[in-house]
């Protein structure tokens, strides 16, 4: 059975390749990393977004700090406390470690969420001058090079960077 499918996916190849042997095939490839770090507006996502990480950090720190001051607290007068107090105040502890954790565990999601939706129109803003550039310019394919799915690209690939910037204004046309 794997034969007969390799047999036949080869004799569809050449096929295709008959019937479009009058045409080129062109082929370019991009680094959209390098495209989205050279964008402006890259910019002002990433001042709002090391704000936002600045504010949760400081809700971490004021947590961490109060959990050190009441446990320094409870290590001073462990020795004086009944043994329903000292439960109570080893309790208050752990919810209060726990607690802390859970937000540590929600402010990365939320940081995360942030940085998805501060993102999302210029991922989209670029992807849409990819594909007009690829139209435009007549690409059957433009593969990513920056996700590292790209095993290979000969020197006949075109590197599409440079006119997806001039598309997008960020380099003179």
């Amino acid at each position: 059975m794997i034969r007969i499918t390799k047999g036949l996916m080869i004799a569809a190849l050449f096929l295709c390749a008959a019937s479009i042997s009058a045409q080129t095939l062109k082929f370019g490839h991009i680094n959209s990393q390098e495209l989205l770090m050279s964008m402006p507006e890259r910019d002002s996502s990433e001042t709002k977004l090391k704000k936002v990480a600045k504010d949760l950090q400081e809700q971490i720190e004021t947590l961490q700090v109060e959990f050190n001051k009441k446990y320094q607290d409870y290590l001073q007068k462990k020795a004086t406390f009944s043994d329903a107090i000292r439960e109570m105040k080893e309790k208050e502890l752990n919810d209060l470690q726990q607690r802390s954790q859970e937000f540590e565990q929600t402010a990365q999601q939320d940081y995360q969420k942030q940085q998805a939706e501060l993102m999302k129109p210029i991922v989209d803003k670029a992807n849409a001058a990819i594909q007009r550039v690829a139209k435009a310019n007549g690409f059957l394919f433009v593969f990513d090079v920056s996700t590292g799915a790209v095993a290979y690209f000969s020197d006949q690939s075109v590197d599409v960077l440079p006119l997806v910037k001039k598309e997008l204004g960020i380099i003179k046309k």
